[in-house]
């Protein structure tokens, strides 16, 4: 009985398909039957554009497992300390070059939030952390590259720094007196630890424990940078191939505000992921976009896609839900004028 109870419980532990994996194979099973030769140059392209930015893949997981191996995460807890304009500042700076995934910065923000910490200063953080991370850069650069990701960091402390000091203008005012919603007040689980209380390990291989945690962040980190861009680099080669020749010139080429607020307007719905996102936009500025609308399109996508503002909706009130919309779309429109003028 131990031993068919042990099975069974081996037997419910396996881990779960992975559904991307499984679109992704869907996808090339139904492209081979409607257009075989497409498929298998979709197969090469893919090959060919993973290669190439291959050493910058490997960079971005060696960076982000370190971190987690580190506890560099804990460093967060500087940021929220001090004066409201200092505390804002840097946790802009802090939010746009911390390696948060998307998912984790939900309960990081509701655990900040039921401490206590002021809503200015966690927003110039939450508006900046979707936008840009260290793994994001290394990414960024290799897709798009040095000038582009330059100016989107730059963008991500600007958004949170417009975002943090609009909100504390608003409370001047009574605004916001209640950010969390009552569901979400006990929220947190998983978030990292932001009391500040342990010590930086930066030569965590004398650790057994750390090391291993190293060794799990490389591969899970390889594994989810890696699916996604085989599905961002399958969608950019169906896109090159199907795409009608000046679509995407006549909708988001040319110069001005128009492809700048189209390509802020489409970035919340079709915005998929921010590693998917990178080659999807290089493959659009080839094809005749705008620069200024691809940089557009990344900033209000990483900040309001529909899963991001679902689990802002969930975490905050109605609102904070709101402003967190309005400030992320006026600090889209902001630097990508900004990076219009500059390039």
């Amino acid at each position: 009985m131990n031993d068919i109870a042990r099975k069974d419980q081996t037997i419910l532990q396996l881990p779960k398909p992975d559904k991307l994996l499984i679109l992704l194979f869907a996808l090339f099973v139904g492209l081979a039957l409607w257009d075989e030769p497409q498929a298998m140059a979709s197969l090469w392209f893919v090959w060919d554009a993973v290669l190439g930015v291959f050493p910058f893949l490997m960079l971005s997981v060696l960076i982000a497992a370190h971190a987690r191996a580190s506890s560099l995460d804990r460093m967060i807890a500087k940021a929220f300390t001090g004066h409201l304009a200092v505390m804002i500042i840097s946790a802009a700076v802090v939010g746009a070059f911390s390696p948060f995934c998307s998912c984790g910065v939900i309960p990081l923000v509701a655990a900040l939030l039921a401490m206590g910490v002021p809503l200015s200063a966690v927003m110039a953080f939450w508006l900046a952390s979707p936008i840009m991370d260290p793994t994001m850069f290394v990414m960024t650069m290799g897709t798009l590259g040095f000038e582009f990701a330059a100016f989107k960091a730059v963008a991500a402390v600007g958004m949170g720094l417009v975002g943090g000091f609009s909100v504390a203008a608003l409370q001047r005012f009574g605004a916001f007196r209640d950010p969390l919603r009552q569901s979400a007040a006990g929220c947190g689980c998983g978030a990292p630890d932001v009391s500040g209380k342990q010590p930086i390990i930066w030569r965590f291989w004398g650790d057994a424990a750390r090391r291993l945690m190293f060794r799990e962040a490389t591969l899970s980190n390889a594994f989810f940078l890696g699916k996604w861009l085989v599905f961002a680099f399958t969608l950019e080669s169906l896109m090159v191939a199907y795409m009608p020749e000046g679509l995407v010139m006549s909708a988001l080429g040319g110069e001005g505000a128009g492809p700048i607020f189209l390509a802020t307007v489409i970035g919340v719905p079709a915005y998929l992921n921010g590693y998917a996102a990178l080659p999807l936009v290089s493959g659009l500025i080839g094809e005749g976009m705008e620069p200024a609308a691809g940089m557009a399109f990344l900033l209000a996508g990483g900040v309001t896609s529909i899963p991001a503002s679902i689990a802002v909706f969930a975490l905050a009130r109605l609102p904070v839900f709101v402003a967190y919309l309005v400030l992320a779309l006026l600090g889209t429109l902001i630097f990508s004028f900004g990076f219009q003028l500059v390039m």
